[in-house]
C-alpha cells in the first residue's frame, strides 16, 4: 500500500465515500470512534490517517485499501447508479448555502420579538446574532439555517443581501427602521410591526435561536463584535471574502456549541 499518497486526496476520497454511503460526519465519527473534528480535519486533508484508522474506515465504508490508495482509484459506478438519490440529497445539503429569504426574514423578526427593546439591539447587534444563530446551528446539525452568506470585514461578519431584505421588509410593514443614539454614538435599530411565523421555524432551529438570544443579546456592539473576531471561522477567513460554515467543525470551547465529551482527541 502506498503509504505516502497526498494527504488532500485522502481526505476527498473519503469525503466523496462517505457521502455515498448517506452519512454526516457525525455518522461516520461514532461509527470507527474518530471524534467529528479529527474527521473534519482528515476529510480537509488537514490530518494524517493511521494505518488502523484506514482500516476501520474502509470496514465501514466498505472499499477496498489497496484500490483506495492506488493513483487510479474511482468510485465503483454501479453503487454511484444505486445510491445517485441519496447521493443527490446529501451532495445539496452539504453543498454552498443558498439563501431562503422566507426563513431568514422570520429568524430575523423572531429576534427582534426577543430583544428589539433592548437600546444595545442595533444593526451590529442584530448582524452578530444572525451570524452565530446561522453558523451554530450548522455546527450543531450540519444543516443551514437561513442559507445566509457572511463577508469577513473589519467590524466582524456581515450577512451578505441583508439591507435590501430588510428595505423590503420595511417597505412591506413588516419593520420599522429608527435612527437613534446609544451612548452618544449613532444607531440605527429596526422594531418589528408583524409577529415571526413560528410554523417556518423547527424545535431546533427555535433552539439555537433562543439559546444565542439568550446569551448575547445584552452585549454591546463593541463587546459582541470583539467576541465575533475570536471565533474560528472569521480568524481563519480572508479579509474581504465568504467565510466557510464547515470551519464551525474547529471551532474550541467556549465557540463550540457541540458537546464533543470524550471523544474529543487532542490533536
Amino acid at each position: 500500500m502506498e503509504r505516502r499518497l497526498n494527504q488532500k486526496l485522502i481526505g476527498k476520497r473519503l469525503t466523496e465515500l462517505r457521502k455515498l454511503k448517506g452519512l454526516s460526519q457525525e455518522d461516520l465519527s461514532k461509527s470507527v470512534d474518530i471524534s467529528r473534528p479529527s474527521l473534519a480535519q482528515i476529510e480537509l486533508g488537514n490530518r494524517n490517517v493511521s494505518i488502523l484508522e484506514m482500516q476501520l474506515l474502509s470496514i465501514e465504508l466498505e472499499f477496498s485499501l489497496d484500490d483506495f490508495m492506488s493513483k487510479d482509484f474511482k468510485i465503483n459506478q454501479e453503487i454511484l447508479n444505486e445510491n445517485k438519490e441519496l447521493h443527490n440529497e446529501v451532495e445539496e445539503r452539504a453543498s454552498e448555502p443558498i439563501l431562503n429569504v422566507g426563513k431568514l426574514k422570520n429568524v430575523l423578526l423572531y429576534i427582534l420579538e426577543k430583544c428589539a427593546g433592548k437600546p444595545n439591539v442595533g444593526e451590529t447587534v442584530l448582524y452578530k446574532l444572525l451570524y452565530f444563530s446561522d453558523f451554530n446551528y450548522f455546527e450543531l446539525y450540519e444543516e443551514h439555517l437561513t442559507g445566509a452568506t457572511y463577508k469577513k470585514l473589519p467590524f466582524g461578519p456581515v450577512p451578505q443581501k441583508l439591507n435590501s431584505i430588510i428595505n423590503q421588509m420595511v417597505e412591506s410593514g413588516q419593520l420599522k427602521r429608527i435612527k437613534t443614539k446609544y451612548h452618544d454614538y449613532p444607531q440605527i435599530r429596526y422594531l418589528p410591526l408583524v409577529k415571526a411565523d413560528l410554523r417556518k421555524l423547527k424545535a431546533s432551529e427555535k433552539e439555537v435561536l433562543d439559546n444565542v438570544i439568550e446569551q448575547m443579546s445584552d452585549w454591546s456592539a463593541a463587546s459582541i463584535s470583539s467576541y465575533s473576531h475570536k471565533d474560528l471561522p472569521w480568524l481563519a477567513s480572508k479579509e474581504g471574502e465568504e467565510i466557510s460554515y464547515e470551519l464551525t467543525f474547529y471551532r474550541e470551547l467556549p465557540f463550540s456549541v457541540r458537546n464533543y465529551g470524550d471523544a474529543m482527541e487532542q490533536e
